[in-house]
């Protein structure tokens, strides 16, 4: 996967929206992919790669009491994420640093990009002067306030292949399907894809995610009806760290 200079990377769009997750087999994934193909494209990222789907990695931070994992896990509406998101291990590829907030609910995601060599000094605060101009690095410094804030580290990494599509009209609807699902403690700065030692997760499911802005398009209801979907609380970060807690994969215990 190629950087480019004009573009954000993949899940680049929809960056204040509302999200609805789903967790659904496979044989209705692709019942659904059928479905919306009338109004649905694949993304761009989707369509250069030779298996229609990209990889991606996310490295998450918390406190040392698991604060952003136990808001998510009570449902708090108003609660954070901090996280390193990556798609290859080429070493020429950015990293990009998010933070995702929920208000209520509606989703707000703030992105920035960074070098890889600079991701271990920011995260140990020995980047002092963190790179970037204008909103990136307007990005890069409130992303260190968050992280100060709750003397934030690295927890844990998640893995999965995403296959994206996008409203063909104006790309204000965005249908993710995110299969094999896995997750690896890791206390240090890796953001790598490949490696020992990552755990699977939800086997034989796919997650699937609706984002969108604005109005709710008839046709996204129809789908939902048709296919009774039944919305769940799906967050990735929250269940892995929940998941390697119970079978003691190196995981800290969640307070309550």
């Amino acid at each position: 996967m190629k950087s480019t200079s004009k573009g954000r990377g993949p899940d680049r769009g929809l960056w204040s929206r509302y999200e609805i997750k789903y967790l659904i087999n496979e044989s209705k994934a692709v019942a659904i992919e059928q479905f919306i193909e009338p109004y649905v494209r694949l993304d761009h990222y989707c369509q250069i790669q030779p298996s229609g789907s990209y990889p991606v990695v996310s490295l998450y931070l918390d406190s040392d009491n698991l604060r952003l994992c136990r808001e998510s896990l009570h449902g708090h509406k108003n609660r954070f994420k901090l996280r390193i998101r990556s798609y290859t291990d080429e070493p020429d590829y950015p990293n990009f640093l998010e933070i995702k907030r929920r208000a209520n609910t509606v989703i707000m995601k703030s992105r920035a990009e960074v070098t890889p060599c600079n991701v271990a000094p920011l995260l140990t605060r020995r980047l002092l002067n963190p790179q970037g101009n204008g909103s990136n690095g307007e990005t890069i410094k409130q992303f260190m306030l968050y992280m100060n804030s709750i003397n934030g580290s690295p927890v844990i990494r998640t893995r999965y292949q995403r296959q994206a599509f996008e409203d063909i009209v104006d790309e204000r609807v965005r249908i993710t399907f995110d299969r094999n699902l896995c997750y690896k403690m890791t206390p240090i700065a890796d953001v790598g894809l490949n490696g020992t030692g990552w755990q699977q997760m939800l086997l034989n499911k796919v997650v699937l995610e609706i984002k969108f802005t604005g109005r709710y398009p008839p046709w996204l209801s129809q789908m939902v009806k048709y296919f009774d979907l039944r919305k769940q609380s799906l967050s990735k970060y929250a269940r892995s760290i929940k998941r390697a807690s119970a079978l003691g994969f190196c995981a800290p215990e969640i307070p309550r």
